[in-house]
């Protein structure tokens, strides 16, 4: 099982991702593009970060609004560092 950060943990490492936020156990952004080809560029490319880290995301989308929400499933729907890194990998692609 995956360890659960603490939520001072987590606002540390929140701290150098701008606009994650935490709620409800979960950490989460919004992001608004061009147009609908834009999201779904985004989502795809999101899928496939996800997938090579085994790691998979709510992910959200209406026209060219996207939301991705994350925690871990095997620590209890809790925040982990797996989160973490999957919420960076995420930034490197905006």
């Amino acid at each position: 099982m995956t360890a659960a950060l603490s939520g001072e943990e987590i606002e540390a490492a929140l701290a150098g991702l701008p606009g994650w936020r935490l709620q409800e156990d979960k950490i989460f952004k919004s992001y608004q593009f061009k147009d609908f080809r834009e999201a779904m560029s985004f989502l795809l490319r999101v899928a496939f970060e996800a997938e090579a880290l085994n790691h998979h995301p709510e992910l959200f989308n209406i026209y060219n609004n996207v939301e991705v929400r994350l925690n871990t499933h095997d620590a209890g729907g809790k925040v982990t560092a797996r989160d973490i890194v999957l919420a960076g990998k995420i930034e490197e692609l905006t």
